[in-house]
């Protein structure tokens, strides 16, 4: 899926779990064609550093248990920076209790999309939520 609207933007994606961040490197790089893509390991400093980037994200891929700041924690943050209200923020996340999911929809998270990440309908997801659709993929 190489489409225009993906290129053109700037992701930010914060994922404790190296494998994790490979796969997203792979799909975002070689099948999508995303050239704006930053990784964040952990969540240490995370304002100053999403500040420092030499882009600001126009859509933040946030794993719900990353420490120190948990996605929730790092999605407050950015809502509270005027620079970061129009931030697509989508929550990534291996938990699918119904009180996490029922969490996540009240939030303010634009949607949110289950791990592990498949390349086969993550693009698609990732497509569908850019363009305003509300999904909550919890596979």
């Amino acid at each position: 899926m190489e489409t225009k609207s993906f290129q053109q933007k700037s992701f930010l994606y914060v994922e404790d779990d190296a494998s994790n961040r490979k796969v997203m490197q792979l799909i975002m790089q070689k099948v999508m064609k995303v050239n704006g893509l930053a990784i964040f390991e952990n969540s240490q400093d995370f304002m100053a550093r999403v500040k420092a980037l030499p882009q600001p994200p126009q859509v933040a891929l946030l794993d719900i248990h990353v420490r120190p700041y948990d996605g929730f924690a790092m999605l407050e943050m950015l809502r509270a920076d005027p620079d970061y209200q129009n931030t697509e923020i989508i929550a990534l996340t291996a938990s699918v209790t119904n009180e996490e999911v029922e969490r996540l929809r009240t939030s303010g998270f634009v949607g949110a999309i289950g791990k592990p990440l498949r390349v086969s309908t993550f693009p698609g997801l990732l497509e569908r939520i850019l363009n305003g659709e509300t999904i909550w993929h919890i596979a």
